[in-house]
């Protein structure tokens, strides 16, 4: 019966998508036949209203229908443009992610469930919601910390999220084994793999203690960075469900006026926060993913602060290095170097030309050089390598893609505070840093180090490999004398699977014929 839930809620999906006039507003230029006899049928179907709208707006009114759930999905998918394309991507990223607050008493209901303990003995004072989203809300409280009362932001699960999620999560892999299976175009993009990491990554969001730990790790890694700090965590007040963190008073990087009217020095906010960035990126390959205005605040002194840990991104050393790479090439002209780089990573298959790579390349770091650094965007040089790199089959890399979102995000907000912001000028710094350690000297020595502890990892496992080794010798022996067999209720079960399957498959056709049928009774 899943199987069906699963068709019933892919249906009513499109059918909101259609009567709010999302298809509709989707590009043509590229459609014939009978996708663009789809997309004018779409247009008769949508709502008469829904004409007036942009885009973005019907979007927001159908996901907001749709639920939860299709927030996060939306959410997600902007940070995949090679999935969805770089328009949508940017609609999906003005989603805002405000819902309904639920009660009170619900609240207090789940963290004593999660922390084993009421309300009234965990905190001073609990205060309303002050602020609701997809997934959880956050209260206001007080507790005793250190001999003195503090005030700390309570994050709470909303209560049968979790199983909202997983239920439109079997439509989801619906759509996406729907996608690969009639559409051979979109199998590049390989859509059950990118719903696998859309579960995998709200998974992690829904459990609160991993959000704590990436706090955790970051306010580490940033103790002595200059102009930005992060919460600290109560873990003593912290389970699946609940989050307790410092309370941040300062002001919404968002609120550029309010900046001002306080004194602080915008220009200034605007190079902290992207060397911030660039050094969570390079020097720890850990950064805050979701870097929107809405969750950075500054407080009095002129300290940015972040909060909202739910979508954290990683980067490894050898992309680390290749992101440093290719922008050191760009800045310096070497192409070829840059090109270079994409084939030592692995990126681009070794079958391609590296001339004919570099000289692509050369066709978006050219009009750079002609142009006042203020007006350069690394977010947009970012944006034209993808495209570049799709044309020689350089495979998608979705880390690369959360930081290039990210970075887009970033340098939105700091040409906001600082609309001549040179954003080369202020990277440099940190990208030489970074240059000079890990790509110079002692870089080489680095490297050297690292590769001797795992020559000694991989000596050390010598008698476990070569065991297993020749307990593999002696199974495959054996298969090729006897054949591969299969014990009998492992058999009877592979056949009650295809039997089931089948059966399922036919009631799951009817259930859509049905459902369209209502769907056009309704509609006529």
């Amino acid at each position: 019966m899943s199987t069906i839930g699963a068709y019933l809620r892919l249906v009513r999906a499109g059918w909101i998508l259609l009567r709010e006039g999302v298809i509709a507003a989707l590009p043509v230029d590229q459609l014939e036949g009978m996708p663009r006899f789809g997309w004018r049928l779409a247009k008769l179907i949508s709502r008469r209203r829904a004409g007036a709208r942009d885009r973005p707006e019907r979007l927001a009114i159908a996901v907001d229908r749709l639920g939860p759930s299709y927030v996060k999905l939306g959410q997600f998918l902007a940070t995949r443009p090679d999935v969805v394309g770089h328009e949508m991507a940017l609609d999906l990223a003005s989603l805002q992610d405000r819902m309904e607050t639920f009660p009170e008493w619900q609240a207090r209901a789940a963290v004593e469930a999660s922390l084993g303990a009421p309300v009234e003995k965990l905190y001073t004072g609990f205060g309303a919601p002050v602020a609701a989203a997809s997934i959880a809300q956050v209260h206001e409280a007080k507790i005793l910390r250190e001999g003195e009362m503090q005030r700390v932001a309570v994050k709470i699960i909303r209560p049968g999220v979790r199983r909202r999620f997983y239920n439109d999560l079997e439509s989801y892999f619906l759509a996406a084994r729907l996608q690969e299976r009639f559409i051979p175009a979109a199998r590049r993009l390989r859509p059950v793999q990118v719903t696998e990491t859309l579960a995998q990554t709200t998974k992690i969001e829904m459990d609160l203690r991993l959000e704590a730990a990436a706090i955790s790790e970051l306010h580490e890694n940033t103790k002595d960075d200059p102009g930005f700090r992060v919460p600290w965590v109560d873990w003593r007040r912290t389970g699946r469900d609940v989050l307790t963190l410092e309370w941040i008073d300062g002001t919404k990087m968002s609120n550029i006026e309010a900046l001002r009217i306080a004194g602080h020095d915008l220009e200034g906010l605007a190079v902290t926060l992207i060397q911030t960035f660039l050094r969570h990126t390079l020097r720890d390959g850990f950064f805050h993913a979701d870097m929107h205005p809405g969750n950075l605040f500054v407080e009095r002194d002129g300290t940015i602060v972040a909060v909202d840990f739910g979508i954290m991104g990683r980067v490894g050393k050898k992309e680390r290095r290749f992101l440093a790479e290719i922008l050191y090439g760009f800045i310096t002209r070497d192409f070829r170097r840059v090109a270079e780089v994409h084939f030592e990573a692995g990126y681009v298959p070794a079958h391609h030309d590296v001339a004919a790579f570099a000289q692509a390349l050369r066709a978006i770091g050219e009009p750079i050089h002609g142009q006042p650094a203020e007006t350069i965007s690394m977010a947009r040089l970012l944006t034209l390598l993808f495209e570049v790199t799709e044309l020689f089959d350089m495979q998608t890399r979705p880390e690369l893609l959360l930081l290039q979102k990210t970075m887009v995000v970033v340098e939105g907000v700091s040409r906001t505070l600082d609309p001549h912001f040179n954003m080369w000028k202020a990277s440099e710094p940190v990208v030489s840093e970074y240059i000079k350690a890990n790509l110079g000297p002692r870089g080489m020595v680095t490297d050297a180090r690292d590769g001797l502890n795992a020559l000694v990892a991989l000596v050390r496992q010598v008698p476990e490999l070569a065991a297993r080794t020749e307990r593999l010798s002696r199974e495959i022996e054996s298969m090729a004398a006897h054949g591969l067999r299969l014990d009998t209720e492992t058999a009877e079960a592979i056949g009650r699977a295809g039997a089931r399957h089948t059966r399922f498959g036919r009631v799951a056709l009817w259930v859509i014929a049905a459902a369209v049928f209502v769907i056009m009774w309704q509609l006529f």
